[in-house]
């Protein structure tokens, strides 16, 4: 460079990502701004290019700022800045004149590829009516743009980066539609139906899954759970506050349904649980489920270092408490669950007795779904019935406050119109394929129900907490110094033990009532087949 020559920099921005990469805008605008310098004898000492919209504080743009510091850092040299276009400098009036000043102030000229600037008084008129018209296009494509994407929205498409448990994919004649991709699905009914007890629980279940996807640091937070177990996405619906939008049916394959999505937020917003802890390990299977007698509180465990070896216990840890740090060896609380859960084995003939049992069940919970399907047509009835009724008020009404209340309580039945639908739709698809699938469905039940203990001896620590919530229905109570109370199980294990003790002695001649705790609960009065003349049951 000789001494002549004017000393230049370039500047180059486009307005998103794809247009830098799909577009090749930054280093086209380059290479049109050097070929400039070229025939003006200009030296292009840098290039500085932006990635960002022109809207807005022109500080806000990392390259306007980085050049801004470089003629900072050179405040005797006097450069040329030069840029492409009019809107490649800034599309907001307020801001193209502020930075107009701002290069005036550090000796800066500013030369456009497509636009002549004049310093006369005519020059800074047409300047700033081309300004005001840049950010005139600018708002005009935001709201176009905006518009757009409700209409979309409107007619049922996520538009926003696609949640975990999706992926975008084209469909022809649709455009970019979510499609399933994760284990989702298993984490909701599971949280819904109490498998997995707490944030914490699902979280080591997506920890589980090697292609979930994590953060920078490989991880899965809290905040990545909360976020996927509260979006209605899931539920096959769209809601969007942005664009006024509120449970709208969407084009793509709900994983859950509404059903499960609100017995989870239930679950969520019932009694707050304790963290489950980090370290619960094969180590010791019983900790947080066994609770102390004294009070109540669940024993917390630990290794205790001895003289030569360190040995595992079992304590309470509540202050105040009369066991409190008193300890219980590990394999003296365990050896006598182990006792308790072989108790459940139940003989060949109860397993038979509770094959009946669920068989009678079955044709019962059979002919309720044929109830079901009319009741909840009914129903649906009588909710379309309810929403004309309020939209004809809605029309009638003038007051705003007034129609507000029509229209949210129009919304809230119109929910409840999708959870009945979205029932009756699975209600209609269970009785078709109810025949003959008994046995598909008993099976596993039945494998769980003849040998839980197995099951537990497999030493598998997720099937181990499963059987701790399908066998007792609250925690176990250990005493120190008397061993475990009487443990309360689950409906069918206490239906066998009621048998198994003999509270039911002699049959009648042609029917065998189940006891009366039966009665009342899911199995609505069962009634079991028996022989023909008396037969005392053991």
């Amino acid at each position: 460079m000789t001494k002549d020559q004017t000393k230049s920099v370039v500047y180059c921005r486009v307005s998103s990502k794809s247009q830098e990469t799909e577009g090749h805008g930054l280093e086209s605008q380059e290479v049109r701004c050097r070929e400039y310098a070229a025939s003006k004898g200009y030296q292009v000492e840098a290039v500085f290019p932006d990635t960002i919209t022109g809207g807005g504080d022109f500080m806000n743009r990392p390259g306007m700022v980085a050049l801004l510091s470089y003629l900072d850092a050179q405040p005797d040299e006097r450069y040329v800045v030069i840029f492409d276009d009019l809107k490649r400098f800034a599309r907001d009036t307020e801001f193209h004149l502020k930075l107009r000043d701002a290069f005036r102030a550090r000796g800066a000229r500013i030369e456009c590829l497509n636009f002549k600037f004049d310093d006369t008084p005519e020059g800074e008129f047409i300047e700033t009516i081309m300004a005001a018209q840049g950010a005139l296009e600018r708002k005009q494509n935001g709201r176009q743009v905006a518009q757009k994407m409700k209409a979309r929205m409107q007619g049922g498409y996520w538009i926003h980066t696609a949640p975990i448990g999706y992926k975008y994919e084209t469909v022809k004649g649709r455009g970019k539609l979510l499609q399933t991709h994760e284990p989702i699905r298993e984490a909701f009914e599971g949280f819904a139906a109490g498998r997995f007890e707490t944030h914490a629980e699902v979280k080591r279940f997506f920890e589980n899954t090697p292609d979930f996807p994590r953060n920078r640091r490989g991880e899965i937070t809290f905040q990545r759970v909360t976020d996927i177990l509260t979006h209605p996405v899931y539920t096959g619906h769209i809601c969007s506050d942005t664009y006024g939008i509120d449970w709208l049916k969407g084009q793509h394959e709900a994983l859950i349904t509404l059903e499960v999505f609100d017995k989870v937020q239930a679950r969520r917003k019932a009694d707050a649980k304790a963290p489950t802890r980090k370290d619960v390990s094969q180590d010791f299977a019983l900790r947080g489920f066994v609770a102390c007698g004294d009070c109540d509180q669940p024993y917390t465990a630990c290794w205790s270092k001895g003289k030569y070896k360190k040995y595992p216990y079992y304590l309470c840890d509540t202050k105040g408490c009369a066991s409190y740090r008193k300890s219980v060896p590990r394999a003296k609380i365990e050896g006598e669950f182990a006792e308790i859960m072989r108790t459940l084995q139940p003989t060949e003939g109860l397993f038979k007795l509770a094959r009946a049992m669920f068989k009678q069940a079955w044709d019962i919970r059979s002919a309720q779904a044929d109830e079901a399907l009319k009741s909840l047509k009914t129903h649906i009835r009588a909710l379309d019935k309810q929403i004309e009724a309020l939209l004809d008020r809605v029309v009638e009404a003038s007051n705003p406050t007034v129609i507000r209340a029509y229209e949210g309580k129009i919304a809230k039945l119109e929910r409840d119109k999708q959870v009945f639908g979205e029932k009756l739709q699975s209600s209609t698809a269970n009785s078709k394929d109810r025949g003959g699938k008994f046995e598909d469905f008993i099976e596993l039940s039945l494998k769980f129900l003849s040998s839980p203990w197995k099951i537990w001896e497999s030493g598998n620590m997720s099937l181990r907490r499963t059987v701790l919530r399908l066998v007792f229905s609250e925690r176990l109570t250990y005493c120190r110094n008397e061993g475990y109370r009487t443990p309360k199980t689950t409906l069918p294990f206490k239906a066998l033990e009621a048998f198994q003790q003999g509270n039911v002695d002699m049959v009648r001649p042609r029917r065998l009532e189940l006891p009366l705790r039966l009665r009342n609960s899911d199995l609505n009065a069962a009634r079991l087949p028996i022989p023909p003349r008396p037969h005392v049951i053991r």
